[in-house]
């Protein structure tokens, strides 16, 4: 998977949202695609401006990468 598909999925999950959810689809994001954010070695701020939000959610996208070694999406 590419950079572009990956900020792809992610501003589909984070722009169809329910509302007060967005951060929560960030970080099921980051638990879903961690694997493939890894493999790319890209930055979590560079997958959050291929996405088109905010940088600063790369915190968020860190954190979500982090999870998935203890959760798995239902």
């Amino acid at each position: 998977m590419t950079l572009n598909e990956l900020g792809d999925r992610l501003s589909d999950m984070y722009n169809n949202a329910q509302p007060n959810e967005s951060v929560a689809m960030i970080h099921l994001f980051s638990i879903k695609y961690a694997h493939e954010i890894r493999d790319l070695n890209v930055s979590c701020k560079a997958v959050a401006k291929a996405a088109k939000i905010n940088e600063s959610y790369g915190a968020e996208i860190s954190k979500g990468i982090k999870l998935s070694k203890y959760v798995t999406p239902k």
